[in-house]
Parts: C-alpha cells; sequence; structure tokens
C-alpha cells in the first residue's frame, strides 16, 4: 500500500482560492509546511504524522529561530493540520494541546496629532510626486488603510461624491471607510499627474496601468516597499523621533479615534478586524479612558 501523498499543492490552493491569502503569505505557509516535511527525513506518509512527530519539530525550531518566528510556523501547520482534518487524511490534529511560546505585547509605535500634521505636510513641490506622496499618506491615515492596501487600491474604489474609499482587505474582504476634505483635496491634486505618466507609459509603447490609483515613476503600480521607504523618509525630515512607518500612522488612526470618544466597535469596523481584542492593541489608552469611552 503507497502512502498517502502530502496535499500541499491543494493546501496553496485552498489558501489562495477559498481563503483570499495574498501570495506572500500563501508562500510563506508553504515554506513552513515544507520545513516540516524535509523534518520527516523523506517519510511521506500523511496518516503516519501523530504529536510525536510535530512535537520533535517545534522543538528542533527553538534552536534557531525566534519566538515569534516559531509562533508564526506553528500558525502555519495548524492551518495545514486542519485542511488535511478536513479532507479525511488525517485521523487527528498532531498539534492539539501543543502550545507556542508565549510572545511579548508588542506596543505599536503611534504618533500624536502634531507629529501626524508635520509628517502630512513634509512633501513639498521640490520633492518628486509630492502630490502622490501626500496623497498616499493623507488616505492612510484618514481611512486607518493598511500599507498593501493603499498599494492595491484602484481609481475606481474612490467615491468623491459619496466620501467613501472602497478597501479590499485581508482574505479578500472589501470594508467602506470614509475620508475628509483633505484626503480628497490630496487625492484630486495628484489624479491629474497620474494621468501624464499613463500618457507617457503608452507613448513608450508599455502597456499602460489604468486601474491603480498610485502609480510609481514609470507608470507602474506602486509597491508596498516603495510607500514604506517614502513615509520613512518624510518622518525623518519631520524630525519625529520614532520610526514612522504606514502602519504608525494607522496605529494613530485609531488611537486618535479613540481618544476623540469613537466607539472601539465603529473603529474595530473601519480598521477591517475580525476580533475586537486586535483593535485593542491598536489602541494606547489606560482603562480609565477606555472606561469612559464605554
Amino acid at each position: 500500500m503507497n502512502p498517502a501523498p502530502f496535499p500541499l499543492a491543494a493546501f496553496t490552493d485552498w489558501l489562495r482560492i477559498e481563503r483570499g491569502y495574498s501570495e506572500r503569505t500563501v508562500d510563506s505557509y508553504s515554506r513552513d509546511v515544507e520545513e516540516f516535511l524535509r523534518s520527516l527525513g523523506g517519510k511521506a506518509d500523511i496518516a503516519a504524522i501523530g504529536p510525536p512527530q510535530a512535537q520533535q519539530h517545534i522543538a528542533s525550531l527553538y534552536l534557531s529561530n525566534s519566538a515569534a518566528s516559531v509562533a508564526r510556523k506553528m500558525s502555519s501547520l495548524r492551518a495545514f493540520f486542519r485542511h488535511c482534518l478536513r479532507q479525511g487524511l488525517l485521523a487527528a490534529d498532531p498539534m492539539a494541546g501543543l502550545a507556542g511560546p508565549k510572545l511579548a505585547k508588542h506596543i505599536p509605535v503611534y504618533l500624536t496629532v502634531d507629529e501626524v500634521f508635520s509628517l502630512l505636510e513634509e512633501p513639498k513641490p521640490q520633492d518628486s510626486f509630492f502630490q502622490r506622496d501626500r496623497a498616499v499618506m493623507e488616505l492612510i491615515y484618514a481611512t486607518g488603510m493598511r500599507v498593501s492596501e493603499a498599494a492595491a487600491a484602484n481609481v475606481a474604489d474612490v467615491d468623491f461624491a459619496a466620501g467613501m474609499m472602497k478597501i479590499r482587505g485581508k482574505g479578500d474582504k472589501e470594508r467602506l471607510a470614509p475620508f475628509g476634505t483633505a484626503a480628497e483635496d490630496a487625492l484630486r491634486q495628484w489624479l491629474p499627474l497620474r494621468g501624464q505618466l499613463i500618457a507617457a507609459r503608452i507613448t513608450r509603447g508599455d502597456m499602460p496601468e489604468r486601474d491603480a490609483l498610485f502609480l510609481n515613476s514609470r507608470g507602474a503600480r506602486l509597491t508596498v516597499r516603495s510607500i514604506e521607504r517614502q513615509v520613512a523618509a518624510y518622518g525623518q525630515r519631520a524630525g519625529i523621533n520614532v520610526e514612522v512607518t504606514p502602519h504608525a500612522l494607522r496605529h494613530s488612526f485609531a488611537t486618535h479615534l479613540l481618544e476623540m470618544g469613537m466607539d472601539l466597535r465603529m473603529v474595530q469596523e473601519l480598521l477591517g478586524h475580525v476580533s475586537l481584542s486586535t483593535t485593542q492593541r491598536y489602541t494606547h489608552l489606560d482603562m480609565a479612558h477606555l472606561s469612559k469611552v464605554y
């Protein structure tokens, strides 16, 4: 009787198609599962996998990985084994009852209102594409969107009449977020230059990027890494004493709304969080203030 092979291809298809995970996440999960397969020494009978094999692999991970990396790899394996259970390839979860490492609670960086304003005002006419950079930062702060969501945004997602932005989040879930006049003005100033970049790309004979809201100098979709570099550079120029990232703007958006009295559940919806506990980690309010908000 031939051993049952590991359904890695079916697993990645499930992550990509049914769960709607990004290619980056799918690749990460695949590498973690492949690492586990290598630890088995070529034994590919999935039905024979039990707690001893899982425990031995997890123990080996602690020798060369941080606690955060071990926790991530365990999460990948749990997802893989759950998939195998649903397919009837396993009778029991090999990782059932196996606890992960305790992770120190990370307090995310956020900016004060004054720091945010100084950051948003930093792009100047002498900067290349200052209209675009200001629009990116204004939109992230106005909506609380993730940097990946900003990079994936399309022109059609912006509803100027309603002052709303359609955001495609994790798991390909969509949500609507309002934006104010500052973000609207910044976007309207950027769009004419965006049109010029598309025209120049067509003139060069390249395929135009007609959908993307934010473009680079070559007229292609702006990447996550480019946005991160630009925000960090403006943060340094503004003299802000913490590491300024797009996530810091997102954290600031949530914290400032709560400080102004917005309901925590509403902030959760705007951020696109499934769990309320995740939203609470984005805030920096003491319990007295949270109690007042409630």
